[in-house]
């Protein structure tokens, strides 16, 4: 804080939290809610994993753990993606196939990762889990990871937690026409106050956007391939088909 100028008072104006809790950061090592530990860290210009380690000792790889944290404080998630079964639906078996291809991971890494990938989706187990609308393109039940077990596993499994009362899973056609969505994958997550955040992904790392103007941007990205994507029960009853072709 002293060498970024910042006081007490200061930082707790630019996130909007009381001085008396800021204050407590300092005087008893509390632990700030994972969205305002990134503003603070944003503002001071430090890595948050580096000004509160303790909630950052997880398996996931560093880049990723501010969105990890924030999963697990998230009511609802809206998330589209092109190619893959998003990471809170993959099995083992598929996980492991995906950061396995072409052996860019090294071993040990991808036992970490998948162990850190598969403690996330207990959120959607918990007592009061989260809302979690998935769009995928009908490709990502029709390319092959791994072996032809692995994907009969895993469209077996999108087919139960798609019954789940707080999971949907929409599947645009393959036959439809190009979308704005096919730009890239994207996650929007809402907090428990309502704030709205979202999370990029791209070949090196991902990315926790806070911009309301981009989130926004997002949010009508979402509505567009929301719109390109069959209804629930249709989505279900075409993973459950392409299902039988993996057996």
């Amino acid at each position: 804080m002293a060498e970024a100028g910042e006081t007490v008072e200061s930082l707790a104006a630019q996130v909007s939290v009381d001085p008396k809790t800021a204050g407590r950061w300092l005087a008893t090592g509390s632990v700030p809610h994972p969205r305002t530990r990134i503003a603070v860290a944003r503002i001071l210009g430090r890595d948050a994993a580096d000004l509160w380690p303790e909630p950052f000792r997880r398996r996931d790889l560093p880049w990723f753990r501010p969105w990890a944290e924030l999963e697990q404080d998230a009511t609802g998630f809206r998330w589209y993606e092109p190619s893959l079964v998003p990471g809170l639906l993959q099995t083992e078996g598929y996980a492991r196939a995906v950061l396995n291809t072409g052996g860019l991971v090294a071993p040990s890494e991808v036992d970490l990762i998948v162990a850190g990938r598969l403690e996330r989706q207990a959120v959607l187990g918990r007592d009061d889990p989260p809302q979690l609308v998935v769009v995928i393109d009908e490709v990502v039940l029709r390319r092959l990871v791994g072996d032809r077990a692995v994907m009969a596993g895993q469209l077996a499994h999108l087919a139960v937690v798609a019954e789940w009362e707080h999971v949907q899973v929409r599947v645009i056609p393959a036959d439809g026409p190009w979308h704005t969505g096919l730009a890239g994958p994207f996650v929007l997550g809402r907090l428990p106050d309502g704030t709205e955040l979202a999370y990029l992904d791209n070949q090196l790392r991902g990315q926790v956007v806070t911009d309301p103007v981009d989130v926004a941007s997002l949010g009508r990205r979402w509505e567009s391939v929301a719109g390109e994507a069959l209804p629930q029960r249709r989505s279900t009853e075409l993973i459950r088909e392409v299902a039988t072709t993996w057996t």
